[in-house]
This record gives C-alpha cells, sequence and structure tokens, in this order.
C-alpha cells in the first residue's frame, strides 16, 4: 500500500467526451459508471480473469469489422479472453494448429459430427463407445441422411478400411476406450486417415488426457476430449474441446460453433484452466495408482479378467505403450457373478463413489450394463456384440492412497457370495 494512491474514479467523474458526474441523473450514474485505470504502469494479471461481459463497448462502427478481420471481442459467443485463455493452453499441450473449447463433451462431438457430415455421408466409428457418442450415431445422424457403420473397438485399423465406401467422409475412435479400455493404434489410424481422398479422422482421447496421450501428434485430424474429466480434474465443471491439426479445419469449426451457440461460458474455462495447471502431476498420479489397482483386481478370485493398458494381459498393451507415456486412471473389470456379482461389487464399496463420470480426484466407479450402457439406451444383444458383459465395472482412480482404495476393494468383493459366482 502507497500513501501515494488516489481513490478510484469513474470515467464519468474524470469526464467522458466533455460529459461529466454532474451533467446526469443519479439513475444514469448507477448504469453508466465505469473504471478505466489509467495511472502507473500496466500489470498483468497473473491468473487469466473471468471477463462476465456477454457483449463488448466499441470505440467506432468500423471497428466492429475490423474486429472480424483482425480478431478481437465483440460479443462472448464469438469469443471471450477467459475461454481463449484456455484455447492456448490445450492447443499447446496436444500440438496442435488450434482449439476450441464447447459448453459440453457431447457439445464439441455433436458439433463437429454436424459441422464435417452432411447428408448422404457416411461415419465409420468403434462400438462400444461412449453413450452419448453411441446415441447421436445410431439415433441422430440418421435423421439427417448420415448412414454409419461400427467397427468392433480395440480390432485392427484394418478392419475400418473393410468398411469405407465411396461416400465415407469420417473414422472415428476412441482410445481407450469407453468403456472397456480397448486401445485405437493411432499411428496406423492416421496413416489410414492420410491415405484416403476426402476422409477425416477424429479421435475422443478422454479416458488418457493430452498430457499422456497427443493424439494430433499421429496425423489425426481432430483431437476430442471431455474437458468434465482429466482436463478439468475436480468434478465440478462439464465442458468439452476439440483441436485441429489445421487452422482451416480450425476456422470451419469456429463458424459452426458460434452458429449453433456451443460456447463454452467463461466461468468454467476458468475452472478448467485452473485444472490444466496441475494436469502432469495428477495424472502420474492416477496411472501410478491405477497399476496397483489393476494388479490387485486381476489376482483376485471374484475378477474374471481385467483390461488395463498398463497390464501386460491387456490385448492392446504394446500398442499402449508406443502411444501413451502414462497409462491413465481408468480400468475396466469382469466382476464375476454377472450383473448381481456387479452390482453388489459397486454398491458395496466405501471410498469409491457409485457415480458415472470419471477423472476427477476422487474415485468413482459405475456398472455399464446397468447405467451408462443400460436398457434405456442398448439392447442386451448391442451390448453383447459391443463386449459390454453384464459383470464389467468401469473404473475411475483418483488421487487417494491406493492401498486405501484395495482395501476398499477387498471388503466390497468379500460381500460377493461364492454360491452367487458358482449360479452364474
Amino acid at each position: 500500500m502507497s500513501q501515494k494512491w488516489f481513490p478510484p474514479q469513474s470515467d464519468l467523474e474524470r469526464g467522458v467526451g466533455g460529459l461529466y458526474i454532474t451533467d446526469v441523473t443519479p439513475d444514469t450514474v448507477a448504469t453508466s459508471s465505469r473504471f478505466t485505470f489509467t495511472s502507473g504502469p500496466a500489470t498483468e494479471a497473473l491468473v487469466p480473469p473471468i471477463f462476465h461481459s456477454s457483449t463488448y463497448k466499441l470505440k467506432s462502427v468500423d471497428d466492429y469489422l475490423k474486429i472480424l478481420e483482425e480478431g478481437g471481442y465483440i460479443y462472448s459467443r464469438f469469443s471471450n479472453f477467459t475461454c481463449q485463455s484456455v484455447q492456448a493452453a490445450i492447443n499447446s499441450i496436444e500440438g496442435g494448429k488450434g482449439s476450441l473449447v464447447f459448453s459440453t463433451g457431447m457439445a464439441a462431438i455433436s458439433t463437429a459430427l454436424l459441422c464435417f457430415l452432411k447428408s448422404g455421408d457416411h461415419i465409420v466409428a468403434n462400438n462400444p463407445c461412449y453413450s452419448g457418442t453411441y446415441d447421436v450415431i445410431m439415433n441422430i445422424l440418421p435423421r439427417y441422411g448420415i448412414e454409419y457403420t461400427f467397427v468392433n473397438t480395440g480390432c485392427p485399423v484394418e478392419e475400418y478400411k473393410k468398411h469405407i465406401k465411396a461416400n465415407t467422409r469420417m473414422l472415428y475412435g476412441e482410445t481407450p476406450c469407453n468403456p472397456n479400455m480397448a486401445i485405437l493404434d493411432l499411428e496406423e489410424f492416421g496413416k489410414l486417415g492420410k491415405s484416403l481422398d476426402n476422409v477425416m479422422t477424429m479421435v475422443d482421447s478422454t479416458f488418457a488426457s493430452p498430457y499422456l496421450q497427443p493424439v494430433i501428434q499421429h496425423g489425426i485430424d481432430v483431437s476430442m476430449h471431455s474437458c468434465t474429466k482429466y482436463l478439468g480434474g475436480h468434478s465440478d465443471l462439464v465442458a468439452g474441446c476439440l483441436t485441429f491439426s489445421s487452422v482451416d479445419l480450425w476456422k470451419t469449426m469456429l463458424h459452426y460453433q458460434t452458429s449453433l451457440g456451443t460456447t463454452m461460458s467463461p466461468h468454467d474455462a476458468s475452472l478448467l484452466l485452473r485444472g490444466i495447471k496441475t494436469l502432469p502431476i495428477r495424472m502420474e498420479r492416477h496411472s501410478s495408482s491405477a497399476q496397483k489397482v489393476a494388479e490387485f483386481l486381476e489376482k483376485h478370485p471374484k475378477v474374471e479378467r481385467v483390461r488395463y493398458p498398463g497390464l501386460p494381459s491387456h490385448p492392446q498393451h504394446q500398442v499402449a505403450k508406443k502411444q501413451m507415456k502414462m497409462f491413465s486412471g481408468m480400468i475396466a473389470a469382469e466382476i464375476k457373478g454377472g450383473v448381481q456379482g456387479g452390482k453388489i461389487l459397486v454398491e458395496g464399496l466405501r471410498l469409491l463413489q457409485l457415480a458415472i463420470s470419471l477423472g476427477g480426484v476422487e474415485s468413482t466407479i459405475q456398472h455399464p450394463a446397468t447405467m451408462t450402457h443400460g436398457p434405456m439406451l442398448m439392447t442386451s444383444e448391442d451390448r453383447q456384440s459391443g463386449g459390454i458383459t453384464d459383470g464389467l465395472v468401469r473404473i475411475s482412480i483418483g488421487l487417494e492412497d491406493p492401498g486405501d482404495l484395495i482395501k476398499d476393494f477387498q471388503q466390497a468383493l468379500d460381500k460377493i457370495p461364492e454360491n452367487l459366482i458358482e449360479l452364474v
């Protein structure tokens, strides 16, 4: 604090183009008092501020078109400093040519699909996949005349190639896949996309985060993340992002995003930027703890199988080693006893929370066959074709002590009766 400072004054008190506070009524003073810093050296906030403003004051009419040409701020649906701050951070981690942030992960996915696909086009995607993505591809895109073909997750990239048609315009993949943790070979996927005319590749890498798996660097056109998960990391926001391999793709998507209104709020952007600052250390802890829990579960007699990319038993373990820095905090485990065995486990845990999201500091678990991929979305035949078995549970390992989590799994698994396992 300096004794040489003076109280801040509004622009009206200093005068605005010859207009002073004494020239207007108190009603106008209340709505029109603005503060502009004018004295002393200009400094920059260490943490980017949250720009609440929906609209921005222009100095001249010509500035409107000038901003559209050169960049700047007119209206927060078009651009906002807080959102651009987090976009710059994500793009730096991804190594892309530009990123955009969206109100939710599904806003990012659906906007991309509507942007890059049109009536008469065809998409090849993996099954299973995130339930919201599955719903859009199977139930919404056909209403717009867009065809789809599903291939099994974890299949060789050659399987995608077999289903490419003259009207195929997009190859879509998840890795690691939700919920069964299958791995897509990004290098081969990128090569396939580059070998085809007028076909783009898009990958959802939410389960890995861009810190562990920078998708764009493998020749993929569009990288997608649900920022609700690892990028945010604290289960206190919903958001999504897309990163592009070219500025032209970024510009095309920017047009659709602003027109469809799927922009992120500056409040969520601020939370997301804060989460990203600790992403590396969180992902290291998630990964190291998940490895220990996965190794424990794999040896447990009431667990049929475990799918974790860090386990040598994972069918695509070598691919995961090639393209992931570490193996993340997501585990898929098949619990003996079918649906009932899975339910007993998820409801019997005390530290892990029964919740459908993931990637936060708290460990969570859910039962896909009755929850995210349950009868409200998929038939039993659809689930079986996608490898979503009755006893499958999806686990997101948080930042708790891994020894405590293992003890929690042990006591919950003890609750599954032996006779239930024998019956199923």
